[in-house]
């Protein structure tokens, strides 16, 4: 791919992802955030982050589809840091809005509410993942080392799945469509290993 073209693609990825952020803070500045603009600003970070996680997990099967592909992987790592920027976006609306900075409150929250248990144990996950995701990170941990680091992001997405999930009323099906993504890229992951072994295999033999 040229370098025109992937700076071009990149430029988009990233209005692409602020977008969302830059409508919430437009709707915060005219005030056009609904009747309960709190919830609004907790959804809406809270589901970006979900969906810029799935999106990145989805980059590795993608690209094992075809080597043409192969260029995409320059897109994971943007890819996760705006998921962390986005839940942490979501955890500071929790703790700011919600909570009014009362650490008396969190303490109580993350330890008998499943639902903020799930989500903060999703947000402690991706934390280091966006500390080493640089590659001076990948060098100093090593590639080995660093790859089985950044499989927690699979425990992460489950976390944030099953936070999504305790949050809403029950009868509420809206985290459906992501749960059935994250499955279908979950159960995926090993079938295409398995398929990459067995051509290894046979371009051995």
């Amino acid at each position: 791919m040229k370098r025109s073209t992937l700076i071009f693609l990149k430029t988009l990825t990233w209005i692409a992802c602020l977008s969302p952020f830059a409508l919430l803070v437009y709707q915060a500045v005219t005030n056009t955030l609904g009747p309960d603009p709190t919830a609004t600003i907790t959804l809406t970070t809270g589901y970006n982050a979900l969906l810029l996680l799935i999106l990145s997990l989805a980059i590795t099967p993608i690209r094992s589809l075809s080597p043409s592909l192969n260029w995409l992987i320059k897109f994971r790592r943007l890819l996760g840091l705006f998921t962390f920027f986005y839940a942490s976006l979501h955890l500071a609306t929790y703790i700011a809005l919600y909570m009014n900075f009362d650490l008396s409150v969190f303490r109580t929250d993350i330890t008998k509410r499943r639902f903020i248990i799930a989500g903060f144990s999703a947000w402690l996950l991706l934390l280091p993942l966006a500390a080493t995701s640089t590659t001076w990170s990948i060098r100093k941990l090593g590639g080995k080392r660093w790859n089985r680091l950044h499989k927690l992001v699979y425990v992460a997405a489950i976390c944030g799945i099953v936070h999504y999930w305790w949050q809403v009323k029950p009868g509420v099906l809206t985290p459906m469509r992501l749960t059935i993504v994250l499955s279908v890229l979950l159960l995926a992951r090993p079938l295409l290993t398995s398929i990459q072994k067995r051509r290894s295999r046979a371009a051995a033999a």
